[in-house]
């Protein structure tokens, strides 16, 4: 047992803006049977901690947000083996139960602190040629695109997937994986200088959301069959046209809707071009996996925005909620 102390932590007391994210001390961990703990070294931000900020009903408060990071082992609990003290790890944030995923930071306690009790099983060894920033800016966002495309969908070589708003972690992860496995891309966005920029990563098609026509650029660039695959992160605000640019026997992956939860839809769409929609959230140990070792392996990129003291986590939610980062926002953790 290790004497009581405290650490320092970011957590909310109470629902609101950046400005009730409260850099405080909090208890100190012990770990227990099967638990490893994590002095973190960075965390990374999801549109996840946002929503949690803003007031989700299950969570208890106070709350430490976070589900991404990366840290060094400072202790293990009774009967972990596999790991030694002074390891560089990686957080999976996505704790699989019965069948029923739960999400550090939100069903748990989170990243947003200095030193965290981790059970074993969610760590990974930190691969060499990552920073504890990049580590921390790729579990969940690759977990969730790799489960979409390829758990999800079975995306194939050589199809064509739509994805909306790139810039954001899940769509430039999509990128990503898209290109490591073959798959032709059409991005979306309403910035011009991130449409610059996801052509030099390798996105086949840009299209301005806002100024051209999404819908047609996708026939267009697919000879009019449609895309395979859209990758549907936006909701009320894009999703009619997700379904009218998706082709027949096109798949739709859902794993979120930033602009609203109610979008109107032409249902004929559905059976006259045999469309599937799938729901999906987070993955499983195999969904991060396969994406973590396309990382390794150097297929899949790794794109941090920019990166904060953990002092300055209100900083780093208005910049993740300005909508301006290209890639993720990561908090850096003193130690």
């Amino acid at each position: 047992m290790r004497g009581f102390c405290l650490v320092q932590a970011v957590r909310i007391h109470e629902d609101g803006g950046p400005e009730v994210l409260r850099y405080e001390e909090a208890p100190d961990p012990e770990p227990q049977a099967g638990e490893v703990l994590v002095a973190l070294r960075a965390a990374g931000l999801n549109h996840l901690d946002v929503w949690i900020r803003k007031g989700l009903p299950s969570v208890p408060k106070p709350r430490i947000l976070g589900a991404d990071g990366t840290g060094v082992v400072a202790g293990l609990g009774h009967g972990v083996e596999g790991f030694e003290v002074g390891d560089r790890v990686v957080v999976n944030p996505g704790i699989v139960h019965d069948g029923r995923i739960t999400v550090i930071g939100e069903h748990t306690d989170g990243t947003y602190c200095e030193l965290k009790a981790i059970p074993a099983a969610q760590l990974y060894p930190l691969a060499e040629q990552l920073s504890f920033e990049e580590g921390a800016a790729f579990p969940l966002v690759f977990e969730t695109a790799y489960r979409m495309l390829v758990t999800k969908a079975a995306l194939q070589e050589g199809e064509w997937v739509l994805i909306w708003g790139i810039g954001g972690g899940v769509a430039l992860a999509a990128l990503e994986l898209c290109r490591a496995l073959g798959a032709r891309t059409i991005v979306t966005s309403s910035s011009h200088d991130k449409l610059e920029r996801a052509r030099g990563l390798g996105a086949d098609v840009a299209v301005h959301h806002s100024d051209e026509d999404v819908v047609e650029a996708v026939k267009e660039a697919t000879g009019g069959a449609g895309a395979a695959v859209v990758v549907e992160t936006v909701g009320e605000a894009t999703w009619e046209r997700s379904l009218a640019a998706a082709g027949h026997d096109g798949r739709v992956v859902v794993c979120g809707a930033t602009s609203g939860h109610s979008p109107p839809a032409r249902l004929y769409r559905l059976w006259w071009k045999q469309l599937v929609i799938y729901g999906s959230t987070m993955g499983t140990p195999a969904d991060f996996e396969g994406a973590y070792e396309l990382i390794r392996q150097g297929r899949a990129r790794i794109h941090v925005d920019s990166v904060f003291p953990l002092a300055d986590a209100a900083k780093a939610h208005e910049r993740l909620e300005s909508g301006a980062q290209f890639g993720k926002v990561v908090l850096r953790i003193p130690g």
